[in-house]
């Protein structure tokens, strides 16, 4: 038995990090991928051709709209840009006749997403492009040993409504190239949670041990004599 033991240990320091921790697989996109939608600090440039002189590069603001002359404030936010351009178009028709509009997004504000549970580093973090699950718990530390990590948890609301999926991001979906994956959305939330064998182990640590009077621990041998 601790030929065995030492024979893991030794293999373990030889193997590389590469090597025990296989890469994250690279982003892929289809045509199920869920289009970008607007956040607050997003630059958005309308042009309307039947009247150059609304066109204007505007700012989603903190309340999610966004400010245009004669049809005042409109919301932006959570809307794809064919929504928002149907939007406008249906807001200026109280102004004009037949408007016809462009809308593009110009630049986009801070991109964050939360990962929690049992990472290294739970906390908001800014994504540096787009990545998926697997690639945001590395930007947190990894995952700790008491993870379960076939059953991650992503709040989104990316087809604009709160939704949770569940995606399995073991050893053996990396195996295989994690097909679950897809890539996160600004504020998607990236929860982890604890495994079984752990939630059972911090019971008997909060309730049992934590619990006793006096800390001691005891074992029996083979022979069912009692060690203190």
């Amino acid at each position: 038995m601790r030929a065995a033991l030492a024979a893991l240990a030794l293999l373990g320091a030889v193997l590389p990090a590469a090597a025990q921790e296989p890469p994250a697989a690279a982003m892929t996109y289809s045509d199920t991928t869920p289009a970008y939608r607007f956040y607050p600090g997003d630059e958005i440039e309308i042009s309307v051709f039947s009247a150059p002189e609304l066109n204007r590069n505007v700012i989603v603001g903190p309340d999610g709209r966004v400010a245009l002359p004669l049809i005042g404030a409109v919301r932006a936010a959570d809307l794809t840009t064919e929504e928002l351009h149907d939007a406008l178009v249906s807001a200026y028709a109280a102004q004009l006749r037949a408007p016809e509009l462009s809308v593009t997004p110009r630049t986009y504000g801070s991109r964050q997403v939360f990962v929690g549970g049992e990472v290294a580093r739970p906390g908001i973090y800014e994504m540096p492009a787009n990545m998926d699950a697997f690639q945001a718990v590395a930007l947190a530390g990894g995952f700790l040993p008491s993870a379960r990590r076939g059953d991650v948890l992503i709040l989104s609301r990316a087809s604009g409504q709160s939704n949770v999926t569940e995606i399995d991001l073991s050893p053996r979906a990396m195996r295989r190239g994690f097909p679950d994956a897809a890539p996160l959305q600004r504020y998607d939330v990236v929860y982890v949670p604890r495994s079984h064998i752990s939630q059972v182990n911090l019971f008997m640590q909060q309730y049992v041990r934590d619990a006793l009077p006096v800390q001691f621990s005891f074992y029996y041998d083979l022979r069912g004599e009692r060690n203190n």
